[in-house]
């Protein structure tokens, strides 16, 4: 279809729109002069999916017997009228049921309006639940009431919403008109849930941090900047909770989390949203071993969950959860994935800069050999992890809140977990040596001194409070909107977020 064919196509449809509009209301105002427009009292007594469950397998004449009486409300999703019967297939958040509607049965007045009702209305109804002859459990309504008249059409059964931005942007017509839509966030909340039971169970204790920060800390990223009027100072969008969860391991609270928003002033794409959810959680006496171990578990339990299987299907690929995760460090997992490098190459930073030239990836100059190797790794293995993976043995200069390795103070304890090639969590043995963690924040500062603006700043209180003694303590954040994304087969961050980052229409 050419440009001007398509745009004389939407222009059509949205005439056409316009008109819909204009008649519905037009009865929209027939309602308000009859004082009837948009009641408050009625009080629905059932749900669809109760009643299903209840009487979805008895036979008819258990369910004539038992002269079931209900109160439902629900929109109205399909409309048929023949002659002197009506059906309508109306849905609650619960499913979907069948209104039955004769004159005989609700009144010819009651009759003769519902003719007038369109698809969208909210439409109460009192009466029996009675089997069609067709077998359908349905409702034979005596009482009929137009609760919310809808304004707008709603898009084709068949055609839907498909427009994935016009989803986004209208995520209320989306969930109206596409299942799938609506079982994805019923997942994302199981999920939730679940991880809320499972950190409950193992005697950790949900908090609460601050969202606006006097400076932003607990990860390298770039902040939102907002102004407080009254106190007449900058302040920052909460990038991690990190910093203040780990205040509160040093008051004494041992096990806490968090399920928290975060927000980081960067790109849009598939992965990243600016603002997004994670859990973080702190156990003392945990080293980042056995935060690998319960966080496993954890992804485990709670895909069974919300899911029913620890096995999922992802853009075709099927992935695992079920299995134990593999480990590697940086430099296994580029030569497993590119066997071309060498130990020898991994080791040269002249050959890693030259090769992140040819490969036209980043490459500030003031880092070292650790944070080229993690550059290589980015740009030629961490794609091809597909099945989950740990990564360990980060370089302590791209870890700044990391406890160093004993036997190599170059390393860090550290680990991120990648699934099918993204980052879903990061967690590490936290680095509890306040003059340590002092020095590690001097070089944050001066690498945002050279231009690193995802550096972080040199937070004093922090290192007050590990001034008081910190235990020994690991932590970890998961990402729960890319593990959403898994678990509900979704390609972008937008089909798990109800409202993401839009450009204003």
């Amino acid at each position: 279809m050419t440009e001007e064919l398509k745009d004389q196509s939407q222009q059509a449809v949205a005439e056409d729109e316009n008109h819909i509009i204009q008649e519905r209301r037009a009865k929209l105002a027939k309602l308000r002069e009859n004082g009837i427009a948009f009641p408050n009292d009625f009080r629905r007594t059932d749900l669809f999916g109760d009643l299903r469950a209840s009487w979805g397998e008895k036979t008819a004449e258990e369910i004539e017997a038992a002269n079931v009486q209900v109160a439902v409300s629900g929109r109205m999703m399909l409309k048929r009228v023949m002659g002197k019967a009506a059906f309508a297939t109306v849905r609650d958040f619960t499913g979907e049921m069948q209104y039955f509607l004769s004159p005989a049965d609700c009144g010819e007045e009651s009759f003769k309006a519902f003719k007038t009702f369109d698809l969208g209305d909210i439409v109460a109804a009192k009466g029996t639940l009675f089997r069609t002859r067709r077998g359908e459990l349905s409702v034979r309504v005596k009482e009929l009431r137009l609760i919310t008249k809808s304004i707008r059409p709603l898009p084709e059964k068949h055609k839907g919403l498909q427009d994935i931005e016009a989803r986004c942007r209208q995520r209320y017509v989306d969930l109206i008109m596409n299942e799938d839509s609506r079982k994805r966030f019923e997942v994302r909340s199981k999920v939730v849930s679940a991880i809320r039971d499972f950190m409950n169970k193992h005697r950790f204790m949900e908090v609460e941090t601050p969202m606006l920060n006097p400076i932003p800390g607990g990860a390298n990223a770039k902040p939102f900047i907002t102004h407080h009027n009254a106190l007449d100072i900058d302040q920052y969008l909460r990038i991690a909770p990190e910093l203040y969860l780990k205040r509160l391991v040093v008051g004494g609270f041992e096990r806490v989390y968090e399920v928290n928003r975060c927000f980081r002033n960067e790109g849009i794409d598939t992965r990243h949203n600016p603002e997004f959810t994670t859990i973080e959680f702190y156990c003392t006496y945990w080293t980042y071993k056995d935060q690998m171990e319960y966080t496993e578990e954890l992804l485990r339990s709670v895909a069974v969950a919300a899911t029913g299987s620890a096995v999922i299907s992802y853009q075709g690929t099927t992935i695992d959860l079920s299995k134990p995760f593999a480990r590697l460090t940086p430099q296994q997992a580029i030569r497993k994935y590119a066997p071309q490098y060498t130990e020898e190459n991994l080791r040269d930073e002249a050959f890693l800069r030259s090769e992140l030239v040819r490969l036209k990836a980043p490459q500030p100059e003031w880092v070292g050999l650790g944070a080229l190797v993690m550059a290589l790794f980015e740009e030629v293995a961490e794609s091809k992890l597909i099945e989950p993976t740990f990564i360990v043995d980060y370089p302590v200069e791209i870890s700044p809140l990391a406890r160093a390795n004993d036997s190599n103070p170059e390393l860090t304890d550290r680990f991120e977990l990648f699934i099918y090639g993204r980052e879903t969590a990061n967690g590490f043995s936290e680095l509890n040596d306040p003059d340590d963690q002092a020095s590690r924040f001097k070089a944050q500062a001066d690498a945002k001194s050279h231009g690193d603006d995802e550096a972080m700043f040199y937070d004093a209180d922090f290192i007050r409070a590990l001034e008081y003694g910190l235990p020994p303590t690991a932590g970890c954040g998961i990402g729960i909107d890319r593990f959403v994304m898994l678990l509900t087969d979704a390609a972008s961050i937008r089909e798990v977020l109800l409202f993401p980052a839009l450009r204003p229409e």
